[in-house]
């Protein structure tokens, strides 16, 4: 059996090419993790998204 490890917010934003598709672990507040599973085309549109907003 695998050791067990808290899981927490801590930590840095994951990004992870897992098979065909792209995995994306963000820390939430509180703790734990909010895990998205995307392809990359919809990586390159959130991508995108989020430079428009930072301009």
């Amino acid at each position: 059996m695998a050791a067990m490890k808290p899981r927490t917010g801590d930590g840095p934003l994951e990004v992870t090419k897992e098979g065909r598709g792209i995995v994306m672990r963000v820390p939430l507040e509180g703790g734990g993790r909010l895990v998205v599973e995307m392809s990359a085309t919809e990586a390159s549109e959130l991508g995108d998204a989020l430079k428009a907003v930072g301009n």
